[in-house]
């Protein structure tokens, strides 16, 4: 349990609104919510079998989630140049407080996860690493352990492996704000 102003306990609960992933807070004194918006941050060819694997875990719920862009916005933004894509980050950003990076075999060396990490820490994002390299893709496969993004390196981010227990990347994104911002 987190203890909350107003002599109030938290209780977390996750889910998906309004197209975000928010990891919330709900408060056992009236009217008090604390809400959170986490961008993911992945390599998307390589990767996204085993990211829906945590985009489904239970932890996330709807459509669509900040990071986990549909696959033709994805697609169609590409087609337009690079200005469409770092429109498409940037919008996905907005408004968050955490970006949690799942890193694959080949994570660290996209140009477009290091300008989402570059983009969230000058917004003063707190920023997370999770490792999904052992999750199988959709042959049954797992890929090599890949390297840590420099800059999670440099701000000595916590990089944790993903368990599937979804209450634990809550706990993850809460402990790196009190760590990086709080």
């Amino acid at each position: 349990m987190r203890e909350v102003p107003h002599g109030g306990v938290a209780r977390p609960r996750y889910a998906i609104v309004a197209g975000s992933f928010k990891v919330g807070y709900v408060v056992d004194s009236p009217g008090a919510m604390s809400v959170r918006h986490v961008y993911f941050a992945f390599h998307y060819k390589s990767d996204i079998w085993r990211v829906n694997q945590v985009r489904n875990s239970g932890l996330l719920f709807g459509a669509r989630s900040v990071g986990f862009a549909d696959r033709s916005l994805w697609e169609r933004a590409k087609t337009k140049g690079a200005s469409a894509l770092k429109k498409l980050i940037l919008d996905g950003l907005e408004g968050t407080s955490a970006t949690v990076v799942l890193i694959g075999e080949e994570t660290a060396d996209r140009r477009w996860v290091r300008f989402e990490l570059q983009e969230s820490r000058d917004r003063g994002n707190a920023l997370i690493g999770v490792r999904i390299h052992h999750l199988a893709d959709q042959r049954g496969d797992a890929s090599r352990r890949g390297r840590v993004p420099d800059l999670l390196r440099e701000v000595g981010a916590p990089v944790y492996a993903w368990t599937a227990e979804a209450h634990d990347l809550g706990e993850w994104v809460e402990q790196a704000i009190d760590d990086q911002c709080g």
